[in-house]
This record gives structure tokens, sequence and C-alpha cells, in this order.
């Protein structure tokens, strides 16, 4: 009876509770709407997405303008969307985890106590000598079919631990998944909460344009006829001042062009305005002579996520809109990297980054936008010789004086697509 009742305690171990099963199930239809969820909010984003770039190829008026601004409100509260069903989804995986881990956890108790229970009895029955348990048997063919469940004890106890050290396995598996899990999470609540403040900005950013123009097409023209007077001035300004400087830069501190040391600052590229004066410049020149673009436009809808090109440390985050007049980079960033680059990240909606912050390449330092002199959304992307770039306050200018900005000998322009 006692071999029985041993075995019978086995079963137990291979039960798992229908409870908890059924919690789990439970748990992944309510996982699986939020994901069906997500696709739907995806598809709605990419059609706004289009929407935008279909705008941006139209003339500047006030109306497209509006358009846009409202389409970009629009597709951010679906982004928006989409990062809370993700935290949703996340919480509710964790959730599932937890019970799988608190199921594995009573199973490994359970296996213990009953494998302690069989060794118990195993050493109780091996105790008796062949003989006792010939005699104490009514017929041979009891004490044959006694030494046979002796053996079937045995065999189940190396089975229990060798499903035992599974489910040890598993349960660290588990654990594994909820800490990444967590972290998700954690980033995800990060990414909320910027997207509300792009939105509350894009907001701003329409009903400030409303009250400028008073809503007429007359008055939006004589709008963007001063921010291109007050754009030119400060170029004007930022030529006279960066031709006057004579910064020493070494060629062998920076890397060989066609390198590829740089990677792509967004998950889709479109590139709206290149290099220099002439669409050669997307291969030369190398280096800026002081006439046309000091870097690369990227067509990027307000609140895309911008990654560092390269690993390195945050040289300096500043917001030119906070200087009345001084239309340049808005919201911008740069980055000095260890291999003699530097990069600049300029319009953005939202910085995330602070100066002395070591980020890696591919990391998100902030949105993109449509801060400083931007005829539409977009990433203004430039690399520099960083021996020929000193960020300080430009206190020539006018209308920018007291406005931080990266200021550079033009040899340390240098040609982006020479290096992506």
């Amino acid at each position: 009876m006692k071999l029985y009742k041993t075995i019978a305690i086995f079963s137990f171990f291979l039960f798992f509770s229908f409870a908890a099963a059924q919690s789990v199930s439970e748990l992944k239809v309510k996982i699986d709407e939020r994901n069906n969820n997500i696709k739907l909010l995806e598809e709605e984003i990419k059609k706004y997405q289009a929407e935008i770039e279909g705008l941006g190829k139209q003339a500047s008026s006030l109306k497209n303008t509006i358009s846009s601004l409202d389409l970009s409100r629009k597709k951010l509260e679906a982004d928006l969307s989409v990062t809370q069903n993700k935290i949703q989804a996340t919480n509710l995986e964790i959730t599932e985890l937890s019970l799988q881990i608190g199921d594995k956890n009573q199973r490994i108790v359970d296996g213990k106590r009953v494998i302690s229970q069989a060794l118990y009895a195993i050493s109780q029955i091996s105790s008796d000598s062949l003989v006792t348990t010939l005699l104490s048997s009514k017929t041979l063919a009891e004490a044959w079919n006694n030494a046979d469940e002796l053996n079937t004890l045995q065999s189940g106890v190396r089975d229990r631990i060798h499903d035992l050290k599974s489910v040890k396995l598993s349960l660290e598996d588990n654990k594994k998944k909820t800490e990444a899990k967590k972290s998700q999470l954690v980033s995800l609540q990060k990414d909320l909460s910027n997207q509300k403040k792009i939105l509350a900005e894009t907001v701003k950013e329409k009903n400030s344009l409303l009250s400028q123009t008073k809503n007429t097409e007359a008055n939006y023209k004589k709008v963007l006829a001063s921010r291109q007077a007050q754009k030119e001035a400060f170029e004007r300004e930022l030529l006279e001042y960066e031709s006057a400087l004579r910064i020493a830069i070494d060629p062998s501190k920076i890397p060989s062009t066609g390198s590829g040391v740089l990677s792509w600052p967004l998950s889709k590229i479109r590139i709206t305005q290149h290099f220099g004066n002439t669409s050669f410049a997307t291969a030369n020149p190398q280096i800026y002579n002081g006439k046309g673009h000091t870097g690369i436009d990227f067509a990027a809808s307000i609140g895309t996520p911008v990654k560092a090109s390269l690993g390195g440390i945050v040289a300096g985050v500043a917001n030119t809109d906070l200087y009345s007049g001084c239309l340049s980079y808005g919201k911008w960033i740069m980055i000095r990297h260890a291999n003699g680059l530097s990069t600049l990240y300029a319009h953005l909606s939202l910085q995330t980054v602070s100066v002395g912050d070591a980020v890696s390449s591919g990391q998100v330092i902030g949105y993109s936008g449509n801060t400083g002199y931007s005829t539409g959304p977009h990433l203004h992307f430039g690399v520099y010789a960083t021996q020929g770039v000193q960020i300080r306050k430009f206190d020539t200018s006018i209308n920018c004086k007291g406005a931080t900005i990266p200021l550079a000998d033009l040899k340390a322009y240098l040609n982006p697509l020479s290096y992506l």
C-alpha cells in the first residue's frame, strides 16, 4: 500500500492548476485584443503619414500648414494610443509571467516534498533483505511484483528529479522575461510622457500661428517674409563670423570618407535637401565652402524618434527659439564621438538627453519637429570635424545675441553622406 500511495503522489506533481491555466488563458485573450488594437492604430498612423507627406509637397499656405498641424496632431494622438496599448499589453504579459512563476514555484515545492516522501519509502523498503521480502510475500509472484514496484518507484524519482530541473530552468527564464518586460514598461512610460509633451506643443504651435496670422493668408505671407528675412540676416552673420575663424584641423584625426562610421538617425530615410549647393553635393564637396546647406535634411513628421548616429558624449543641448527673432536651429543636440566627428540634430520638437550624457549608437535622443527656421517638419543632420567646432553663445549676433549654438571653422563642416 505504501508503494501505491507514493506512486499516486507523483500524479499531483504533474498536475497544473486549472484556475491558473484559466487565468493565463484569459490574459492571453486580453493581450491579443491589445495587439489587434495596435495593428489597427498603426494602419491609421500610416494613413496620416501619407497625407502629411502629400501636403509637404504642396505650396506653402496657411491652409496647408494648419492642415499639416491637424494631421500631425491626429498622428500623435494615434501614436499615443499605440503606446498606451503597448503599456497595457506589457502589464498583462507581466501578470501572465507572474502567474507562471507562482505556479512553477509551487510545483518545485510540491515536487521536493513528493521526492522526499518517495525517497523515504524507498529507504524503508530497501532496508528489508531479499529473504525477508520473499518470506513475507504470500506467493513468489507477489514478491516479484513488490520488487518490480520498487523499481518503478526508483525510476519515477529519477523522472521527477529531471522534471524538477526543467521547471527550475523554465522558472529562471520566466524571471528574466519578467525583468525585460519591466524594463520595456519603463521605456514605454517615458515614451508616453514624451508623446504627451509633443502633442501639447503641436496644439500650441497651431494656436500661435492662428494668433499671429489672424487666420488670413495675407498675414501668413507677411509672417513668412519676416521669418525669411530674419533667417537670411542670421546666416549672413554666421558666415561672416565663421569665415574669420582659423582653427587648425588635422585630417588624420577624422575617419576616411566612405567608411560608413555613422548610422542613419531615423528609421525611415527620405532626403529632402543635400549638403552644399548643388545635387552633386551628395558626394562632393566634402568640405563646406561657405555656400549652400551645412548638412542634410530628412523628411520626418513631428514626433518621429531621432537616434544617435554613433555612441558618444552629448556636448550641447539648447533652443534658439528662446531668443525672439533668432531663426536658426530651434531645439538642437550635438554629440561628440571618439573618432574625431561631431553630429548635430536640429529642428527637434523635444530633446530627451542632457549635456554630459553618454549615449549609445541608435539610442533615441529626441523627436523631430518644426522648431527654428523650418518650412515644414524635418530633421537637419550635420557632421563636423570635432577639432573645428565650438559650442558657445553667439554674442556678436543681433537677433541671436546670447543664443548658444555650434560655431565652426568652415573647414569643419563635412558632408554627412560621406560617413553614413
